[in-house]
C-alpha cells in the first residue's frame, strides 16, 4: 500500500466542490478505500497497537454525513493533526455513513481488518455500533468516540457539552419571549448528541409554563434541505410560531428558507454549530437568524486524535469523556464572536 495516498482527499474534495449542505440521502457511499485488508485477529503484534508501542501510521474516521461541513472540516482537522503528529506519510481515511448503521459497521469492519491505529467513529446509531466497536477492541484497535456517544467500549469519548448547548439555546428563547410563546423544534436523527441538545432545550423551556412547545419530534436530518422541509410543513400546521430551535444550523438555515419562502418573519430561529452560513444569517439585518450556540468541530478532531495517539504509546487519559463548552452567538455579539471555519 502507497501510505502516501490519502484517502481524504477523494471524500472531501467532491463535497466542497458541490453544495456545501444537503440531504444526508446524497451523502457518498462511505465505502473506506484503505486497499489492504486482512482478517482482523486478535494476535499479540495487533494488540500492541493501544498497549505503548508505538509511531502512530493510520487513523480513520467514519462521519455521520459529508454533505455538512461540520464533518468536513472535522475530516480536514484529523488529517492534519495526524500528519502533525506522524508525518507526512500517515495514512488517513475518511469516510460518511450518511447515519447508516449498517454501511458504518461495514467500515468500521474494514478499518479493524486494514490493521489502523486509531478509528474515530461519529455514531449513527449509539447502541446499534456496539457489535462493531467490540470487535474492534478485541482486535487490538483504538477507538474514539466523537461528537456523540457510542457504546462498545470505547477508548474515549469527545463530545460537544450537547446539554449546555440545547439549554443556552433555549434561555436564549425564553428570555427574548419573556416567558410567553410558541415555541417548535426542527429536530435530527436520533444520535446522542441531537437527544441531548434537545433535552437540554426541554430542560430550560419547562421552567417557563407560558411558553408552549408545539412541535418535538420532526427529524429535519440535520440538513438544509430537512430543515426546509420540515419547517414548511410546520408552517402549514401551526399559524402561531414565536420562535424556533433548530438542533444543528443546516436544518436551522433551511428552517429559514422555508420562512422566506412563506414570507413569514414573525418568529426567530436559533440553532447549534457556529457554522459560516449560520454567522452570515445573524450578522443579517433583516434575517430571522438570531443566534447559534458555537461548536469547536476543529478542536474536537484534534483531541480526538492527540488523545487516540496518547493511548497508542500508553498514556490512557485521565478522564475518558471530554466535553467541550459552547459559546452562544447572537445579533449583538456576532461582529466579534466568530464561529468554525
Amino acid at each position: 500500500m502507497n501510505v502516501k495516498k490519502i484517502t481524504i482527499a477523494a471524500s472531501l474534495l467532491g463535497i466542497m466542490s458541490g453544495s456545501l449542505v444537503g440531504c444526508t440521502n446524497g451523502s457518498p457511499d462511505g465505502t473506506a478505500t484503505n486497499p489492504e485488508t486482512k482478517p482482523a485477529t486478535n494476535t499479540s503484534a495487533e494488540t500492541q497497537t493501544a498497549t505503548g508501542n508505538g509511531k502512530l501510521k493510520s487513523v480513520a474516521f467514519t462521519v455521520g454525513d459529508l454533505s455538512n461541513p461540520f464533518f468536513v472540516l472535522m475530516g480536514q482537522a484529523t488529517e492534519a493533526e495526524a500528519k502533525k503528529i506522524g508525518g507526512k506519510d500517515v495514512n488517513v481515511t475518511v469516510v460518511s455513513s450518511a447515519y447508516d448503521l449498517n454501511q458504518q459497521a461495514n467500515q468500521i469492519e474494514n478499518f479493524t481488518a486494514s490493521n489502523t491505529d486509531i478509528i474515530i467513529v461519529n455514531a449513527a446509531d449509539k447502541s446499534g455500533i456496539k457489535p462493531a466497536i467490540e470487535k474492534a477492541k478485541l482486535a487490538g484497535r483504538i477507538v474514539i468516540a466523537v461528537d456523540t456517544g457510542a457504546e462498545g467500549g470505547v477508548d474515549a469519548t469527545i463530545t460537544t457539552n450537547n446539554v449546555q448547548a440545547g439549554e443556552v439555546s433555549c434561555k436564549y428563547i425564553a428570555d427574548r419571549l419573556k416567558g410567553k410563546g410558541n415555541v417548535v423544534i426542527v429536530n435530527g436523527p436520533p444520535v446522542d448528541s441531537v437527544t441531548q441538545r434537545v433535552s437540554g432545550c426541554e430542560n430550560v423551556l419547562s421552567k417557563y409554563p407560558d411558553i408552549k412547545i408545539l412541535s418535538k419530534n420532526q427529524n429535519a436530518e440535520g440538513s438544509r434541505d430537512g430543515g426546509l422541509r420540515v419547517m414548511t410543513d410546520l408552517l402549514t400546521t401551526f399559524p402561531k410560531i414565536d420562535a424556533v430551535f433548530a438542533i444543528n444550523d443546516p436544518s436551522g438555515v433551511g428552517a429559514e428558507l422555508a420562512a422566506n419562502q412563506a414570507q413569514r418573519k414573525d418568529f426567530f430561529i436559533v440553532g447549534v454549530d457556529g457554522a459560516p452560513e449560520a454567522i452570515t444569517a445573524i450578522a443579517a439585518k433583516d434575517g430571522i437568524y438570531a443566534a447559534t450556540a458555537t461548536q469547536n468541530p476543529r478542536g474536537m478532531a484534534e483531541k480526538a486524535v492527540q488523545v487516540g495517539n496518547d493511548i497508542l504509546n500508553g498514556k490512557k487519559p485521565s478522564n475518558s469523556t471530554i466535553l467541550i463548552p459552547v459559546k452562544l452567538i447572537t445579533k449583538d455579539n456576532v461582529s466579534t464572536e466568530k464561529g468554525w471555519k
